[in-house]
């Protein structure tokens, strides 16, 4: 059982290459897997068969070819160029019988493989696994008949073996391959669709809850402005009320285009820790009222380009978010580092903390962890924000521990 010892040692072989192909797919989705690139992986498989086979004769070379000749064939209508590779390269081991052989074997198989190819593709998946086992069954009986004509062997039953069964085994397993990657790509693109649309409807709804609500506030102090004999006194009172609320729905549309289209359009050149400090002022009326105790760490000077404004809007939302995420009063600690090309900013509060699914959900579109008090839109905002300068964020949280942004910006180059 030499000659199926040593196709089960080359079919193995292609296996482990195959199994390194799909790992290289599965990790790099961008990964183009070309049909000229393909067409040159099959090329250098026939070749590594053909440079592989068993010889119990010189001009006899028994050889797994067919593999990728039939699955190249038949999924990428590569048969006319597959087999004129094969004999190409079966022409660098000698002009003998065996070649003559394979001119004729495989410029009949391209014909066929052309007149099956569309059909083939319209079969299901399952069909087509089949039909490209037969196939190989068929095509590796014809190739050891032709092979009695040239030479018989003594090994006669163990070349019907590894042609009738290792051969249709590799076609019949890389066929389903094939076929499970196709279904998983597909499962994915409608995964990726469906969340897609998740995502659309879910801000459609916020937006629109949004908005509706100071609107219709301000509808209803409008109705109430009608009135004719109302004091001037209540008519600006009410001016002012909705002032307010048209204000608000501006901010949520605000929110929105920050989010929506987060480009950075005003570039200046700015001091982090100047920056920082500002916010801090603003927010500390907020910390005071939560009796939260903020302690700043500044080391270093850094600088960064950047718009000031939507700078101080990331971080007048995480600490906002930290000191209500505190309402039993605590500690908020900012950390400002930088280095030679990097600025880093630190906000660690001793709060509520969240869990890692809500960790990993933060940023996401219209996620809230303040239930029905938060729309999400302010830390969707916060890594829009992040992402246009070029920055990074890294959040460490624990229930009932608090929670730390790490936030990463690199340094404006000294001029």
């Amino acid at each position: 059982m030499e000659i199926t010892r040593h196709f089960f040692n080359i079919l193995a072989l292609m296996m482990i290459l195959l199994f390194f192909c799909l790992v290289i797919f599965d990790r790099k989705i961008k990964f183009n897997f070309s049909q000229p690139k393909l067409f040159i992986g099959f090329v250098a498989l026939i070749w590594f068969c053909i440079h592989m086979a068993y010889n119990p004769v010189p001009e006899v070379r028994c050889d797994l070819r067919i593999i990728p000749f039939v699955i190249g064939g038949l999924y990428l209508k590569y048969g006319y160029l597959l087999a004129f590779a094969v004999i190409g390269i079966r022409m660098l081991y000698g002009l003998d019988a065996g070649f003559v052989e394979t001119l004729i074997l495989y410029v009949v198989f391209s014909f066929v493989l052309r007149w099956m190819h569309p059909w083939f593709l319209k079969l299901k998946s399952d069909y087509r696994i089949r039909y490209s086992i037969l196939l190989g069954m068929l095509l590796g009986a014809i190739i050891v008949m032709c092979m009695e004509f040239i030479h018989t062997p003594n090994e006669w039953y163990d070349l019907w073996f590894a042609y009738l069964a290792i051969s249709p085994l590799g076609i019949g397993i890389i066929s389903y391959l094939i076929e499970f990657v196709n279904k998983n790509i597909e499962i994915r693109n409608r995964v990726i669709k469906a969340e897609k649309l998740q995502a659309v409807e879910q801000m459609g709804a916020a937006i629109s809850h949004e908005i509706r609500n100071p609107l219709a506030a301000a509808s209803g102090f409008v109705q109430l402005l009608k009135e004719a004999e109302l004091p001037p006194v209540k008519r600006e009172i009410y001016l002012s009320l909705v002032r307010d609320e048209l204000d608000a729905a501006e901010k949520v549309i605000r929110d929105y285009l920050t989010f929506a289209k987060p480009a950075i359009e005003k570039q200046d050149d700015f001091s982090v820790i100047e920056e920082v400090e500002h916010v801090i002022r603003v927010v500390q009326p907020l910390a005071n009222q939560n009796s939260v105790e903020i302690a700043t760490f500044f080391t270093g000077s850094g600088c960064l380009r950047g718009d000031r404004q939507k700078f101080h809007q990331v971080f007048i939302n995480v600490l906002k978010n930290a000191v209500e995420a505190m309402p039993g009063g605590g500690y908020l600690t900012i950390r400002v580092t930088s280095n030679r090309s990097d600025i880093s900013v630190i906000v660690t509060d001793t709060g509520m903390g969240m869990t890692k699914e809500q960790v990993e959900r933060l940023g996401e579109p219209y996620y809230s962890t303040k239930g029905k008090r938060g729309t999400g839109l302010g830390m969707m905002v916060v890594y829009s924000i992040v992402r246009a300068m070029d920055g990074t964020i890294k959040v460490n949280s624990e229930v009932g521990k608090g929670t730390t942004f790490y936030f990463k910006f690199p340094e404006a180059a000294s001029e």
